[in-house]
């Protein structure tokens, strides 16, 4: 293959350990985790200490040809920030990671600095999980406006999940036209399978936007590969904000409960309505150019036992 292939969505942990909307997220074993008052098959069953760490993603990459990854993070893994700066530490070509404030507090302003004063490059905001029931919190705010501004003079990256179709889109629009310096990646290919998803696809028109396809495979589970409605979808994204806006994201571990690692990216390869220079943007070239991957690996294909 002579493609190169960046994962612009992915999630590494070590243990799950945490509470989210009053909820306990809790590593069990064998691949399992107490999710929200029920138990959930978050990893492979193979993967039975729960650990989802750097070293068993970088064998998946391996022999998935996948050069590099995005790391990026979720309330519902609890902040991962110190496992992440060593990650990034011991493989600097291999994976570029995200810092995560807690947002659903006030004060994470100073931690942004803090994480960017600790050597972060980007900062995620899992937004979908700000409309608490205590009140929600705008991703146009004071403080949200004022780090939003201190990213952008210091060349941070802003990662954000958005909640389904255009419930956050007005409050990113204004943060994208007051900050239009400021790189912006919208994940889950804007929640594909809900209603309104092009309003999020659309931001994508700014010049500073991204839009990446973490979690696509996971939208279109009822599906299943070859995923013709995702392709589909990828099309359609493509023709409203060009395919040179979009990059593959595998939402890493939680999608390889249903189908492979490369699984989550052949279908693409696969496909007959992408020509070979789109399924190259898609799959890397766009990605190397935003986060400006250097030096990566060229990786051999190994041939499994059953060819």
């Amino acid at each position: 293959m002579n493609r190169t292939i960046i994962d612009a969505h992915s999630h590494l942990w070590l243990r799950q350990d945490t509470t989210v909307d009053n909820m306990p997220i809790r590593t069990l074993g064998n691949g399992r985790s107490l999710f929200m008052g029920e138990v959930r098959q978050m990893l492979p069953p193979f993967m039975i200490d729960g650990k989802n760490s750097a070293e068993v993603f970088l064998s998946n990459m391996d022999y998935a040809q996948v050069a590099a990854a995005v790391v990026t993070q979720e309330f519902i893994d609890g902040i991962q920030n110190d496992y992440l700066l060593e990650v990034a530490a011991e493989y600097p070509e291999r994976f570029f990671v995200y810092g995560l404030c807690e947002f659903r507090r006030p004060g994470y302003f100073v931690q942004a600095q803090q994480l960017i004063a600790q050597g972060f490059k980007a900062i995620k905001i899992p937004a979908q999980r700000l409309l608490l029931k205590e009140g929600r919190i705008f991703l146009n705010c004071d403080e949200m406006m004022r780090m939003f501004h201190y990213m952008e003079e210091h060349g941070i990256i802003l990662s954000v999940d958005l909640a389904d179709g255009d419930t956050q889109t007005a409050e990113l629009e204004e943060v994208i036209q007051e900050c239009p310096a400021l790189k912006v990646a919208i994940g889950h290919f804007g929640m594909v399978t809900r209603p309104d998803w092009l309003a999020q696809i659309r931001l994508a028109r700014y010049p500073n936007v991204m839009i990446e396809s973490g979690g696509i495979t996971w939208l279109f589970n009822d599906e299943f590969y070859p995923f013709d409605g995702a392709v589909r979808a990828i099309r359609e994204a493509a023709g409203l904000v060009g395919m040179e806006k979009l990059m593959w994201g595998s939402d890493y571990p939680r999608t390889i409960t249903a189908i492979t690692y490369k699984m989550s990216y052949d279908f693409i390869v696969r496909s007959k309505e992408l020509s070979e220079q789109e399924k190259d943007r898609f799959l890397g070239e766009n990605a190397i150019a935003f986060y400006g991957f250097r030096d990566l690996p060229v990786l051999p294909y190994i041939k499994n036992m059953s060819e």
